[in-house]
């Protein structure tokens, strides 16, 4: 099929398509005397096979529009890469919160071939590494678009969600917020007091 086509199926501009073919991500791909691109069935084939699944979450109702902005993201980046996004699920729910219902949905159904996220702890705040390895082994890979390379920030952001977990089971929702600030504060005291 010609290029153009099969950027209209696949949901990318020409444009995209062209940059693809270039780059030689298009495998089997070739360009006729004419100067028409050539896009082999098998390839087609090989893409209707892929389940790719977008994932944005956020933690409270209040940041929905980050939510929107985060699936946008991360459909622009899966377009650019090639891959035909087949679903878009939008969450608000904690990370820490292992009973979300289309978190569960998502990796229980075994569709998705590959998820995309734009953060690890987008998917979970804990037992990413454990969560892959699990995936994986269902023929699902996860691609986060955004690795952090700064390990003491995710420590950091690991240790105030424990925190403000364990809070709130002691001292209920409303009264969480404090202490866990409270903490907050007291851990950065202690650490300029020590340098």
């Amino acid at each position: 099929m010609k290029l153009s086509h099969w950027a209209k199926k696949t949901g990318i501009t020409y444009k995209t398509a062209w940059n693809l073919f270039k780059q030689g991500k298009i495998p089997g791909a070739y360009q006729l005397e004419s100067g028409t691109i050539i896009v082999p069935d098998s390839f087609e084939e090989k893409k209707k096979g892929e389940y790719v699944v977008c994932y944005a979450r956020v933690s409270s109702s209040q940041n929905k529009n980050n939510l929107v902005k985060q699936a946008e993201r991360l459909t622009a980046y899966a377009n650019a890469k090639g891959w035909q996004v087949r679903d878009v699920i939008k969450e608000v729910g904690s990370g820490l919160n292992d009973k979300r219902p289309k978190f569960i949905k998502m990796i229980s159904s075994g569709r998705p071939t590959k998820i995309i996220v734009e953060h690890s702890d987008r998917l979970t705040r804990f037992g990413f590494s454990f969560l892959s390895v699990l995936l994986e082994k269902q023929g699902c890979a996860i691609e986060v678009i955004n690795g952090t390379e700064d390990d003491t920030q995710d420590l950091m952001q690991d240790f105030i969600s424990v925190i403000t977990s364990f809070c709130a089971r002691i001292y209920g929702i409303r009264r969480c917020k404090k202490k866990t600030e409270k903490i907050i504060r007291e851990l950065e005291n202690e650490d300029k007091k020590v340098m």
